[in-house]
């Protein structure tokens, strides 16, 4: 599940005229970053949402043979990001998948991330599996950082006015039944990853490269300058 319906707000005004997922990095739209990682993981089918500049999307998406794409269509509704994937289950296969922000990508290091999360996947211990970028190899991010982890792989949140090294770097792994009961309201992905933080359950993987969050104009340029450095 590649999650594409957002506004993209920061992102003006380029975002006036078209989606944040189509919004060029290095020659390659964003929405195209992402679905390469997806394939270079050997994922065969994804399901994109769209809603802003919907229009748009669905021709950008059916230009591309692979992997294999299905709309999730939330032109009447922005669901937020558990709404969007919850509105999509009809369209997802398996008890768990991958669950991507479109505007967020990495350089791998030695193997894929993807692989790595689909390694360590564990429905018995975990609610949800997130990849997570240590903001020392992140470029693009200004945040204080999202979660800190334990001494056995599970998350816990930023305290409030703390920095904590590690930020959401925009993949996850996450069970179909964690939607099971949606009521048909929108809501943040971020309910259920605090539930699973209750429970203990929240579980991270560190990212092994360079994570490029590309929040804003300026985030281009950097990211732009960290491919071509990773190129030479």
């Amino acid at each position: 599940m590649v999650l594409a319906a957002g506004l993209g707000t920061r992102m003006r005004p380029i975002t006036d005229t078209r989606p944040k997922p189509l919004v060029n990095v290095s020659g390659r739209a964003l929405i195209d970053h992402a679905l390469d990682r997806l394939e270079q993981a050997g994922v065969a089918r994804a399901v994109v949402n769209v809603h802003h500049h919907a229009d748009q999307m669905e021709a950008h998406l059916t230009a591309r043979p692979t992997p294999q794409i299905a709309v999730s269509d939330e032109r009447e509704r922005l669901l937020d990001s558990g709404g969007g994937v919850a509105n999509a289950l009809p369209l997802l296969h398996g008890d768990a998948f991958f669950v991507l922000n479109a505007d967020t990508f990495w350089i791998d290091g030695a193997r894929s991330n993807l692989r790595r999360l689909a390694e360590m996947w564990d429905p018995e211990r975990m609610d949800a599996l997130l990849l997570v970028a240590a903001l020392t190899s992140s470029v693009g991010f200004d945040g204080a950082g999202d979660f800190a982890f334990t001494t056995d792989g599970r998350l816990s949140r930023r305290p409030e006015r703390q920095v904590t090294p590690f930020a959401y770097a925009g993949a996850a792994i996450m069970p179909r039944s964690a939607f099971a009961d949606w009521d048909g309201a929108p809501f943040s992905l971020n309910r259920l990853w605090n539930a699973a933080i209750e429970r203990d359950r929240l579980h991270g993987l560190r990212l092994d490269g360079l994570w490029l969050h590309v929040g804003d104009p300026a985030a281009i340029t950097e990211a732009e300058r960290a491919i071509a450095l990773s190129a030479a």
